[in-house]
């Protein structure tokens, strides 16, 4: 895939993955109550999981389809869709509103969560 290709894939499956992350996060507070962060962490989940997956699946096959689109699922739909940055936010304001064992507690779901969502991913993908 030439570069210019790749971009457009990157871009639009990034514009998708945000659209997707706003809506499970709607769907999370929803589900789970006003905790700001419950949605962040569900995408998170969700995001380390399928990107562990797609690209277990997209190695086995390096020159077939799945490995063309790699860009556009990876790097596009899942960056879009999972946001490190908010989670660090998230923890930060936690922390700041004299939450600090919610904010500790939220840290270490999350890395062990995406860890084991990252395994479960690959687990599914047939490795």
């Amino acid at each position: 895939m030439t570069a210019l290709p790749f971009y457009a894939a990157v871009a639009s499956g990034s514009a998708l993955g945000a659209g997707l992350r706003y809506l499970v996060a709607l769907a999370a507070v929803a589900l789970m109550g006003p905790a700001f962060w419950a949605g962040t962490l569900t995408v998170n989940l969700l995001g380390s999981g399928l990107i562990a997956w797609y690209s277990t699946r997209a190695a086995r096959s390096p020159h077939g389809t799945l490995a063309r689109w790699h860009g556009f699922w990876t790097v596009g739909v899942c960056g879009g869709f999972t946001t490190f940055s908010l989670f660090s936010v998230e923890a930060v304001i936690l922390w700041q509103h004299g939450q600090p064992a919610v904010a500790l507690g939220y840290v270490a779901a999350s890395v062990i969560g995406w860890m084991a969502a990252a395994r479960l991913g690959q687990r599914l993908a047939g490795d």
